[in-house]
């Protein structure tokens, strides 16, 4: 049970009646008995009170974070009697809740729908807490106040600033494939047409069968393969964990791998992605087309930085169950020297015996910058470019054992790995 200013007030003049009008016993009865009067009214108008209440809502809304979106709770009055009183829905802070408390005059058999406006700052799962609602009788002196469980969770995705960039890159990738067929071995494995033979191509291509029911001689032209699977790896270990411009590190590898994503699922390829640190964190196996882009969104939203250290022969065992053809590995990791020599320099020669593999680094644009000032403090500029200094030799020691390494700032980093992805379709390195 809950009271209200207006009993209060009404307890304020019962006193006033008491002290001036009948100083006694009788007058404390007699004002105490009229303000429980008119709490008991209250409460038994109030009939059923929130039990006649049916609220529902969505169990799961989804945004991206950054923006705002309106969730919706349904509320319906199955009571015999007008509810009157407020609804708080309740979100926990990083939802930054606009709009939660709702006012209630609620007809019989009547249904409204009441609507919340969140707008969270950064991915990952928020649980809605309970519903309180709280009803006043007629009077307005007293009511009645609950708590509902109604569960509901809002779910925010990735930003993906980057996806302006794919439709320019998947026309690239249309044309790429409408003009690139060739005659060269090594150049593609999917035969594409015939066409007549002319001075200076390799006679091999010669298709001699079909040479033999045409008046000339033909020869076989062949296109890049599509269908091919890329697998995205994200270590999610400490490294991860590094604050790189407005974000982590693991915030600007998740926007490239989602490019990728999308444009390989346009090119034909399927796609798998391995979160992994100690544990596999999260997985998208083997899908395409349109349906992989919301997929690799739901599965990296809640996926965090866990400040550990990687165990990379554990990520090698996982990768290699699972791609059992030859494929492209990207693995999204740091190149510091640590991580280079302990973790990856052990477990990459395996992987690159079986896979294509590219390995993609965020660099830190605070750490270019300081390495190219002359002026100032001496001694940021010295170590800036010390670490500028190590990842070039980290970048070296990959190259010489035959991976491929593209290293960018976060907002370059999408668009260079995208860049390099149609490189390799144009070369048939795939």
């Amino acid at each position: 049970m809950i009271v209200t200013g207006r009993l209060a007030l009404a307890a304020g003049a019962a006193a006033l009646f008491v002290a001036l009008v009948m100083p006694s016993w009788a007058g404390v009865a007699l004002a105490t008995g009229l303000l429980a009067a008119l709490v008991c009214a209250d409460l038994v108008a109030l009939g059923q009170g929130a039990r006649a209440l049916d609220i529902s809502r969505a169990p799961l809304t989804t945004v991206r974070s950054g923006r705002a979106i309106e969730v919706e709770l349904s509320v319906l009055n199955t009571g015999a009697r007008t509810v009157h009183g407020q609804l708080w829905d309740d979100w926990p802070p990083s939802a930054h809740a606009r709009g939660r408390t709702h006012a209630l005059d609620l007809p019989p058999n009547t249904r409204i729908r009441l609507h919340t406006e969140l707008t969270p700052a950064y991915r990952g799962d928020r649980v809605a807490g309970p519903v309180t609602v709280r009803l006043l009788g007629p009077l307005g002196v007293a009511g009645r106040q609950v708590r509902r469980e109604v569960p509901a969770r809002l779910r925010a995705l990735p930003p993906f600033r980057s996806e302006r960039l794919l439709a320019s890159k998947v026309k690239q990738l249309q044309h790429l494939e409408g003009r690139n067929t060739t005659t060269s071995r090594g150049q593609g494995t999917e035969f594409d047409s015939f066409r007549e033979y002319v001075a200076g191509d390799d006679v091999r291509t010669i298709d001699w069968r079909a040479t033999a029911r045409a008046n000339d001689v033909l020869v076989r032209t062949w296109r890049p393969e599509r269908n091919r699977h890329v697998v995205m790896l994200l270590d999610t270990g400490r490294v991860s964990a590094g604050r790189v411009g407005n974000g982590t590190r693991l915030d600007a590898t998740i926007e490239a791998a989602l490019l990728l994503g999308g444009l390989a699922a346009s090119g034909g390829d399927s796609v798998d992605l391995l979160a992994f640190d100690r544990t596999l964190r999260a997985e998208v196996r083997g899908l395409g087309g349109k349906r992989l882009q919301l997929k690799l969104m739901h599965a990296l939203a809640g996926v965090t930085p866990n400040l550990v250290d990687t165990d990379y022969q554990g990520l090698l065992r996982t990768t290699l169950q699972r791609a059992r053809r030859r494929s492209l590995v990207v693995w999204f990791t740091h190149l510091d020297a640590a991580t280079v020599q302990e973790g990856l320099m052990p477990v990459l020669p395996v992987l690159a015996e079986r896979h294509r593999v590219l390995v993609v680094a965020v660099t830190d644009p605070e750490v270019t910058a300081a390495a190219a000032r002359r002026t100032g403090d001496l001694f940021t500029a010295a170590a800036a470019e010390n670490i500028l200094n190590e990842q070039a030799v980290a970048r070296e020691t990959l190259r010489r054992t035959g991976v491929r390494v593209i290293t960018a700032a976060p907002e370059d980093l999408p668009e260079a790995l995208a860049d390099e992805y149609l490189e390799l379709k144009h070369t048939g390195a795939l």
